[in-house]
């Protein structure tokens, strides 16, 4: 019972951060007339507050010692600090500049990135269904690429730059909570001077817009760390499988809130474009989750073959009177 109330806990959880993830796209414009360079700025100085608060309730701070003493850990966060500045800056941009619906699709292509990444980088071999899914994922941009006139570039910077901070966090290995404030540390002094360097040059929204616009801005800090934390409570509690179901949630919220709420238009290439990411992306799930399966019946497999060789032994180890006799 204690489990399934845990694996319920966290797919609520996980619900919790991608939706709000996906809802994001409503905040971004109240933070309006902040430019997207300002809004990131902000972003990064109160995320770091919010999650130093949380740190220092959990007490989890032992890992700042070991994190400096290790140069090439050190080196990868602040890679992944700049891709996650480009990622954050282009997407608020996005947003309040009328490109939610492309945005969206930087997430949906996302996944397929992230596999090419790892075939390029990494030497990963791909299955069949995988390498059908890449492929249809490029003929979508090919589709894309003319009915924008143009590549889909703010799609496709989300994507890369999402899959390469994947990457490198990846490599890092640290928590959601420890990795966000490494992070954001990193960021905070540039980001810190920008705001002193706006304020002195009396462009500058955080006073000027009012009290309520101020409230807005510094709730950027909560706005970054709430969702990961959701995620991070998630990730512990529900399979790999699951999550990666639930990534699809953000995106498919971004795609509705372009075209029901912000109105963006959709003529048919567009459409098609899109069409053939989904298809990529079931193609992905189909085989994940086919994979997943067979795992799971191999491992079980496995452990009856094993059970079945330890129960000869045991049953002649019971039979044979001098396994049972002490040695005197």
């Amino acid at each position: 019972m204690k489990g399934k109330n845990e694996q319920r806990a966290g797919l609520l959880y996980g619900i919790g951060a991608y939706g709000m993830w996906g809802l994001v796209p409503l905040f971004w414009p109240l933070l309006e007339p902040s430019g997207a360079v300002e809004i990131l700025a902000h972003r990064m100085v109160w995320s770091l507050g919010v999650v130093g608060i949380a740190l220092l309730v959990l007490r989890r701070w032992a890992w700042i010692g070991e994190l400096i003493r290790q140069p090439r850990r050190l080196g990868l966060i602040a890679v992944a600090a700049a891709v996650i500045s480009v990622n954050w800056g282009l997407y608020i941009w996005s947003v309040n500049n009328g490109h939610v619906v492309e945005a969206s699709l930087g997430y949906f292509i996302n996944p397929l990135v992230t596999i090419a990444m790892g075939v390029l980088l990494l030497g990963e071999r791909l299955r069949p269904a995988q390498w059908a899914a890449v492929a249809t994922g490029f003929a979508a941009v090919l589709v894309l690429a003319i009915g924008y006139g143009q590549p889909p570039w703010i799609s496709l910077v989300l994507a890369f730059s999402f899959a390469t901070y994947g990457l490198a966090k990846k490599k890092v290995n640290m928590g959601g909570l420890e990795s966000l404030a490494a992070e954001t540390a990193v960021l905070f002094v540039p980001a810190l001077g920008f705001l002193l360097w706006l304020g002195a040059s009396g462009d500058a929204t955080f006073l000027s817009g009012g009290a309520g616009h101020g409230a807005l801005l510094a709730a950027t800090g909560l706005v970054t760390a709430i969702p990961l934390v959701c995620f991070g409570a998630a990730a512990i509690r529900v399979p790999l499988s699951v999550l990666g179901l639930l990534q699809y949630l953000a995106p498919v919220f971004q795609f509705a809130l372009g075209i029901l709420y912000f109105h963006e238009a959709m003529p048919p290439e567009r459409w098609a474009g899109f069409g053939l990411v989904w298809v990529a992306l079931v193609l992905l799930t189909w085989d994940a989750l086919r994979t997943a399966r067979r795992t799971r019946a191999e491992a079980l497999r496995l452990a009856v073959r094993a059970a079945e060789a330890a129960a000869p032994v045991a049953t002649g180890a019971a039979s044979d009177p001098d396994a049972s006799t002490p040695v005197k």
